[in-house]
């Protein structure tokens, strides 16, 4: 891998957030607590958060009579309504939370533009599987409900995750569709969680892998799946459905040094066998995270373009919207 991206995951690993190996429950509710500095040196790794873009919090109600936070991005100068993206964040459905995806989550505001919903689902131990995709697919519907609110077309509907936040991206989609809507005009799925079996080749050759390890995986797994729920249940393996007709057009994002690579490449194969219009990128030399990292890669800024490119094309189909500068990306050149 290139050396800058060897450094940060030794740095990551010595100095970063503690390994979820590690963490007891108390300590896992602090680290959930955790975001990286919007200063430098941190932006020149994470990239910047936009200035040209607000973020509020709101809430919204869960099936089991909850009150879960989604924070709300919204392009300050774009006139609406605007495309909504609801994107789940990352953190194997244990760690992880909102705040952290604030450079990449108003980076997407800004430069579709959209109105990007970032869901705040609970979490495992305290949580089990299914009430992440639960609480997901309830953000779905708050946010489609209750878009003139925001400024959002509820018309225009993508999802986007990644990690275990991919994989709840492509089971709300699931979800979505068997219940009969909302529509989602496009899925975005980066690295993502698609087979809590880990059977494919991948989980084995990079089982030591910097960022995620094989370890790592079992020890989310455990926590988010105990005894309550079989690993290739779809409800939380999506690469288990049997059926993926009808399911929206997707981009799948995989890192070649990545124990989820195979899994997330199987699972773009089998939405192609169905007759979903997919596109898979297999980014070479990195690891799995690279998506939050893009100034620790030499890949970052592409990837991102590749994920506006395909974002804009399904949110914005009957008009061509020109580029917006990446000023604030925060990747170096290779």
């Amino acid at each position: 891998m290139p050396l800058r991206t060897a450094v940060f995951a030794v740095a990551l690993e010595r100095f970063g957030r503690s390994s979820i190996l590690d963490l007891d429950e108390e300590q896992i509710r602090n680290a959930r607590q955790w975001a990286a500095p919007a200063r430098w040196p941190h932006t020149w790794v994470t990239g910047g958060v936009s200035g040209r873009v607000s973020i509020r919090e709101a809430t919204f109600p869960t099936r089991d009579g909850s009150e879960r936070p989604v924070r709300i991005y919204s392009p300050i100068h774009a006139r609406g309504p605007l495309p909504i993206l609801l994107f789940f964040h990352g953190g194997g459905y244990v760690l992880g939370n909102t705040r952290m995806y604030d450079p990449l989550c108003s980076f997407l505001a800004k430069s579709i533009p959209a109105v990007v919903v970032s869901v705040d689902y609970r979490q495992a131990p305290e949580f089990r599987a299914p009430t992440a995709l639960h609480d997901s697919v309830d953000g779905l519907r708050w946010a489609h409900a209750n878009a003139e609110s925001f400024r959002g077309d509820p018309a225009r509907i993508a999802v986007c995750g990644d990690s275990a936040g991919g994989g709840l991206a492509a089971l709300v989609c699931h979800a979505a569709y068997d219940e009969g809507g909302p529509v989602i005009a496009h899925q975005a799925l980066l690295y993502p969680c698609t087979d809590a079996t880990q059977s494919f080749p991948s989980a084995a050759e990079h089982g030591a892998a910097p960022v995620l390890s094989a370890e790592k995986i079992r020890v989310f797994t455990e926590h988010y799946l105990a005894d309550v729920v079989d690993p290739t249940d779809p409800i939380v393996s999506a690469y288990w459905r049997k059926d993926l007709r009808g399911m929206p057009p997707a981009l799948v994002q995989t890192a070649d040094l990545d124990p989820l690579r195979d899994e997330g490449l199987a699972y773009a194969e089998r939405l192609s066998d169905a007759g979903v219009p997919v596109r898979a990128t297999n980014y070479l030399r990195t690891v799995h995270g690279f998506m939050s990292f893009p100034g620790a890669t030499t890949i970052g800024e592409q990837a991102r373009y590749e994920l506006l490119s395909e974002l804009r094309r399904h949110l914005n189909p009957t008009r061509l919207t020109q580029i917006v500068p990446v000023g604030d990306v925060g990747a170096a050149k290779a």
